[in-house]
């Protein structure tokens, strides 16, 4: 091996360059160690030195901590370290008990992951009974749902989707990473036999509009819905939504 070695000795240039990759990635960690919230890979690029390759410093990484217990995780563009998804249990000890969502909020949260973008009448249509305008109001105080646009539809109805955090929260790193039919039954979260033609849709949370949405008006973005919105007018409480 030695021979092998002397015969054909390491090519300076090679060599260089993989020592300039690993500094790449130690800017790379050393970023995202101090950074406050998921970095874009485009702002990783701008702090890199010209010419670097962020793809390549960002898989190093991933690799580099993927036996450890914390791991190099991305949304979309956006990177974070995170604990390793089974030490989690470890952490939660020492985090405050986060306020349960209702049957109706974890309902509403699941058609609108799914089915969105979606109205408010739509979501009940899907669960076949009325929700409170708190539901979605807790929803929205969560950060895991926000106001995409409105319906071309009579009343103008919003559209809700979810948003990044709600996919960093749920370890996910796209829409469509949620569980399809086969997993579900996997889970076994269906019992018995389904109806004819009955699926799970393929859920997509793009930012731009669909062609039956148009933009918000002034004053929508708020939590309280805007009076101009009568499909959005406030139901009577539902005993699901109580705590």
């Amino acid at each position: 091996m030695a021979e092998i070695a002397r015969l054909f000795p390491e090519d300076p240039f090679d060599a260089a360059r993989e020592q300039a990759a690993r500094e790449h990635m130690r800017i790379v960690e050393a970023l995202l160690f101090a950074a406050s919230e998921p970095m874009h890979e485009d702002e990783l690029s701008r702090r890199l030195p010209a010419g670097a390759d962020v793809a390549d410093a960002l898989e190093r990484l991933r690799r580099d901590y993927a036996p450890r217990g914390v791991h190099l995780a991305h949304v979309g563009k956006k990177w974070s370290f995170r604990t390793a998804e089974d030490l989690g249990w470890i952490l939660s000890r020492e985090q405050s008990e986060q306020k349960k969502l209702s049957r109706a909020a974890l309902e509403t949260l699941s058609i609108i992951a799914y089915h969105q973008p979606a109205t408010r009448a739509e979501i009940e249509d899907i669960r076949g009974v009325a929700i409170s305008k708190g539901t979605i109001d807790v929803l929205l105080e969560t950060g895991w749902i926000r106001l995409r646009g409105r319906r071309k539809a009579p009343g103008r109805p919003i559209t809700y989707g979810t948003t990044e955090a709600f996919l960093w929260h749920f370890g996910l790193e796209a829409i469509g990473d949620l569980p399809g039919l086969e997993d579900l039954k996997g889970a076994g979260l269906f019992d018995g036999r389904l109806p004819a033609g009955f699926g799970v849709p393929q859920p997509r949370d793009d930012a731009a509009l669909t062609e039956d949405e148009e933009p918000l008006e002034p004053g929508d973005l708020s939590l309280d819905f805007s009076p101009l919105d009568a499909d959005e007018s406030e139901a009577p409480p539902n005993p699901e939504d109580a705590e």
